[in-house]
């Protein structure tokens, strides 16, 4: 009997074109995730089966780049955009095949660019941003990943401020938390104390008691480190 492997194919319809493909997905048994940071990127026990390297589509026939969360609709004259700027320049070749990670991060700037000529939501964009900062992380690419975090942080914020979150599976709660996480990592202190004071103000209507606490933590964390360089300074 032959032996499962872990990634296996899946068929998909291109939301542009509509032209019929194949991309890899990692079998569910395969993924074991050891931790999570406490910006909620996933630390795989066995790095090769990391479902990021495949939750970007590519279209190997124009080009068109999405995750499942793009919406099926595309605004006035965006198509036109996406057929000028990304297909007509389209080289035909695929991500269809085991992804590395250089390869991930080409198929989430792909989808970034794709998704910001859709007019896709903020609250999609900062999802990819966030991802792509995340494979930086990996890299140990210090520079890249603050790029890429701070670019996730005001797609974050617009999403914040318009609302365009509301009907997805991201909370109000949790924006407020990435938010404030993604601020510490840059170095806004200030924003982050901000942010994460504004997750602690709506606990007692909030259901996810997880975040409150992780926020809560990350508070105090940084109260703490306020103090402790405080004493360095006027040691």
């Amino acid at each position: 009997m032959e032996e499962l492997q872990p990634l296996y194919d899946k068929s998909i319809e291109c939301l542009h074109c509509k032209e019929p493909s194949t991309t890899k997905k990692i079998r569910s048994r395969f993924i074991k995730v050891a931790r999570y940071d406490t910006d909620f990127c996933p630390i795989y026990k066995d790095p090769t089966a990391n479902t990021l390297y495949y939750y970007i589509h590519v279209c190997p026939h124009c080009g068109f780049s999405f995750s499942e969360d793009f919406s099926r609709y595309f605004p006035p004259t965006t198509q036109e955009d996406i057929e000028e700027k990304v297909c007509s320049k389209w080289n035909p070749h695929h991500f269809s095949d085991e992804r590395s990670i250089e390869d991930a991060i080409k198929t989430y700037k792909l989808a970034s660019y794709c998704g910001a000529l859709k007019k896709e939501k903020h609250i999609i964009q900062a999802g990819i941003l966030l991802r792509i900062a995340w494979l930086y992380r990996f890299q140990k690419k210090q520079e890249q990943e603050k790029r890429f975090l701070k670019l996730a942080l005001l797609e974050y914020e617009a999403s914040y401020s318009t609302g365009d979150f509301s009907g997805t599976q991201v909370s109000e709660v949790r924006i407020l938390y990435l938010a404030g996480d993604i601020s510490k990592r840059i170095g806004n202190t200030q924003a982050a104390v901000k942010y994460f004071s504004m997750v602690l103000e709506r606990q007692k209507n909030a259901m996810e008691a997880s975040i409150i606490k992780m926020a809560r933590d990350r508070w105090h964390e940084i109260k703490e480190e306020s103090v402790t360089s405080n004493l360095a300074a006027h040691a």
